[in-house]
C-alpha cells in the first residue's frame, strides 16, 4: 500500500501541490487513494459518475471525447477529470489506460474543498471560470447606462419660442423633436443662437424650420466608445438613443464629463481632426502603444479588440470623406464594409485590410468609375496608415470586390449553389462582412438572403465545416505544443491560425447553423449557446477556452510593444511560466474537443 509519506513526497514535485504549505498538503494526501490499471483498460467512460480526481504517477493515459477521437496523451504528473468534477460530477470526456498504469485518486469531496478554500488551487483547475471584472469606464459602459432616460421633447408644430422656454425651464441644452414617438428632428441651443438670434428670425415660426432632420443617432446597447466617436467625428454634443425607431432617450457632453479621459480619447480626437492622410497616419503610428495600454490596464480581449478596430473604423470613414471631398459626392447611394478581423470587430496590433464596395443598382459605367476611383484612394489611405495591402488582394480597389449590387448577390448565390474550394474560402472571408459607412439598405437583405440560403443547402454547410476544420490548435501528442519546426519561427506558436483562427471558424459555422447575423465571435458563440445550437457546457467551454487564448496573444504582442519589438503572433511556449502552459494547453484541448464534435454532427446529418 502507498504510504502517506511517499505520496506527500510525490506531491512536493507536482503543480499546484508544490505551492501547499506542508500542514494542508499533509492533510490533503489522506485523501488521496491509489489505483493501478493495465494497458488498454478504460478507466471512465463519458458520462460516468466521476470517482475523483486522477494524478498519474507512473504509466500513460489517453483521454478522448465523446466522439472517440484523441484529445491527448497524458504522462506522468498529469490530471485528468476536473472538468467534469467542476461541472455535475459526470466525466466529460473517456479515459483509456495507454500502458500500465499507477494513479492517485483525490475525493471529489477534498478537491471540491480545497477549490473553495485554496484561490490559487482553484485558478489551476478551473478552466470555465468567469472572465475577470475590470472597473467601468466610458469606453466600456453601455449608453443605456449613461443617457438621460426622460428627454424633453416637442412636436414638429411647437413655436420656436415655446421650445425656447421648455430648454430654459428644464434647464437642458437641447429638445429632441418627435412625431408620435419616432424622432424626426433635433433643436439645440447652438439652433437658437445660430439660426434664431444671429438671423433675426421670427419666434412665432414651428421648430421644424431650424431642427436637424433625421438627427444621428445610438441604440442603447452601444457602448461610451461609441458615443466619444460619433460626437468627435460629427463635431456634435447631442446624441438621441432610439430603440426600434422609437426615441428613449438621450446623451450629451454633460452626460460624459466624469468619465471623459483625455489619454484613451486622444487617439480619437486626433483623428477627427485631421487634415490629411499623412496626419492620420501619424495617429495610428501610436496604434501599438494604444494597444499596450489597453492590455496593461487587464480589459477583457474583446474589449481591447473593439477599441483597436473602432480607430480603423474611424480611419476608413475619414478617408471616405476626403474621397469625396476630391471626387465629388457619391453619384448613387453606396456601402463600404469590412470583413476578416476588422469586420468582426477583432483586430490586434497586427492586421492588414480586408473591405469591399457595394453599389446601388442604378450606378451606369461612369459611376463605376467613379467608385474605383474612391476605393484605390481609400484603400492607398489605409496601406499609409499602417492598415497593409490584403495580400489576397481582398479589397474594394480590385475590381471584383467594387461591384454593383446584383452582382454581389450573385456572387452569394454562386458560393452557396456550388461550393468549391474558392468558394469555401470567399464565403469564410465575406460572412464576416460588417458595414463602416454608407447605406445600410445595400446591406441587410443582402445579409438575410445569404445566410438563409446557406442554412437551407447542407451540402455548402458540410463544406463550410470541413474548411472550419483546417486549422488545428498546436497540440503534441504527448503533453505539449506542436511547434514550428524550422524557419523564423522555429519553436513559436502560431497564435492566429492555430490559436484564434479555429474558434473564430467554429463561430461562424455556429452563425451559419442558427442563421445568426453578428460577425464579432464571442457574439456567435454566445448566440449558439442561447439557441441551443451548441450544448451550454461545450459552449461556456469554449468561450473559457477563447478568453485564455486570444488574452494570451493579446498579451505577447503587448510585451513585444514594451521590448520595442514589432508585435506580431508568434509566441514561444517556453515564454510562459508553467502555470500559464498548462491552461494554455487546455484551452487548445477543448478547440480540438469542439471540432471533432463538429466533424463528427456533419458525418451523421
Amino acid at each position: 500500500m502507498e504510504t502517506t509519506a511517499k505520496i506527500i513526497s510525490f506531491l512536493h514535485t507536482t503543480h499546484p501541490y508544490d505551492v501547499l504549505p506542508d500542514g494542508e498538503l499533509a492533510d490533503l494526501s489522506t485523501s488521496f487513494s491509489r489505483k493501478k490499471f493495465d494497458e488498454g483498460d478504460v478507466i471512465y467512460a463519458h458520462g460516468e459518475l466521476l470517482e475523483g480526481l486522477y494524478l498519474i504517477k507512473e504509466g500513460a493515459v489517453e483521454i478522448t471525447d465523446i466522439n472517440g477521437a484523441q484529445v491527448s496523451l497524458l504522462q506522468k504528473s498529469n490530471h485528468f477529470g476536473e472538468r467534469g468534477l467542476l461541472r455535475d460530477g459526470h466525466a466529460a470526456t473517456t479515459a483509456t489506460a495507454a500502458s500500465e498504469c499507477t494513479l492517485l485518486v483525490l475525493t471529489p469531496e477534498a478537491f471540491k474543498t480545497e477549490v473553495a478554500a485554496n484561490p490559487a488551487f482553484a485558478r489551476y483547475f478551473n478552466r470555465g471560470q468567469a472572465r475577470p471584472k475590470v472597473a467601468t469606464g466610458l469606453m466600456t459602459q453601455h449608453v443605456s447606462d449613461l443617457m438621460a432616460h426622460a428627454p424633453v421633447t416637442c412636436s414638429e408644430t411647437t413655436l420656436i419660442a415655446d421650445c425656447a422656454r421648455m430648454m430654459r425651464d428644464h434647464k437642458v441644452s437641447s429638445v429632441a423633436v418627435i412625431d408620435g414617438t419616432r424622432l424626426s428632428g433635433l433643436v439645440t441651443v447652438r439652433d437658437m443662437t445660430n439660426k434664431v438670434l444671429a438671423e433675426g428670425l421670427e419666434t412665432t415660426l414651428p421648430v421644424s424650420t431650424i431642427m436637424a432632420r433625421d438627427p444621428i443617432s445610438l441604440e442603447p446597447s452601444a457602448l461610451g466608445t461609441d458615443v466619444i466617436h460619433i460626437m468627435l467625428e460629427n463635431h456634435i454634443g447631442h446624441l438621441p438613443i432610439v430603440e426600434g425607431g422609437t426615441l428613449v432617450g438621450m446623451v450629451t457632453q454633460t452626460d460624459i464629463t466624469r468619465f471623459f479621459g483625455s489619454s484613451q480619447t486622444q487617439m480619437v480626437f486626433d483623428l477627427s481632426n485631421a487634415k490629411t492622410i499623412a496626419d492620420m497616419a501619424a495617429v495610428t503610428a501610436r496604434l501599438p502603444e494604444f494597444l499596450m495600454q489597453l492590455v496593461g490596464a487587464h480589459l477583457a480581449h474583446d474589449v481591447v479588440t473593439r477599441k483597436v478596430t473602432d480607430v480603423a473604423d474611424i480611419v476608413t470613414r475619414r478617408l471616405l470623406k476626403m474621397a469625396e471631398d476630391e471626387f465629388g459626392p457619391a453619384p448613387v447611394p453606396y456601402l463600404w464594409a469590412a470583413c476578416g478581423s476588422q469586420g468582426r470587430r477583432e483586430q490586434t496590433g497586427v492586421s492588414d485590410q480586408d473591405n469591399c464596395l457595394i453599389i446601388d443598382d442604378a450606378a451606369t459605367e461612369a459611376d463605376m468609375a467613379y467608385f474605383r476611383k474612391l476605393a484605390k484612394f481609400t484603400c492607398d489611405g489605409l496601406d499609409a496608415c499602417g492598415y497593409v495591402y490584403c495580400p489576397g488582394d481582398m479589397m474594394a480597389m480590385a475590381d471584383r470586390w467594387c461591384q454593383k449590387l446584383s452582382v454581389w448577390e450573385g456572387y452569394f448565390n454562386k458560393w452557396i449553389s456550388a461550393p468549391d474550394t474558392e468558394a469555401q474560402m470567399l464565403a469564410s472571408v465575406m460572412y464576416d462582412l460588417r458595414p463602416i459607412s454608407g447605406n445600410h439598405r445595400l446591406f441587410t437583405p443582402l445579409q438575410n438572403t445569404a445566410l438563409k440560403a446557406a442554412a437551407k443547402n447542407s451540402i455548402f454547410v458540410a463544406h463550410m465545416i470541413a474548411n472550419s476544420l483546417k486549422h488545428t490548435p498546436p497540440l503534441g501528442l504527448l503533453r505539449g505544443f506542436a511547434t514550428i519546426k524550422s524557419g523564423e519561427h522555429r519553436n513559436a506558436l502560431d497564435m492566429k491560425h492555430n490559436g484564434v483562427v479555429p474558434i473564430v471558424d467554429l463561430g461562424r459555422v455556429y452563425a451559419l447553423q442558427g442563421k445568426f447575423t453578428a460577425a464579432n465571435t464571442r457574439a456567435r458563440i454566445e448566440a449558439a449557446i442561447e439557441a441551443n445550437v451548441i450544448s451550454e457546457s461545450g459552449g461556456k467551454d469554449l468561450l473559457a477556452a477563447y478568453d485564455t487564448i486570444a488574452t494570451a496573444r493579446l498579451e505577447h504582442q503587448a510585451a513585444q510593444v514594451r521590448d520595442g519589438i514589432p508585435p506580431d503572433n508568434f509566441m514561444s511556449p517556453s515564454a510562459l511560466p508553467a502555470f500559464e502552459r498548462s491552461h494554455l494547453r487546455d484551452a487548445f484541448v477543448i478547440v480540438r474537443t469542439m471540432q471533432s464534435s463538429l466533424g463528427s454532427s456533419a458525418a451523421r446529418s
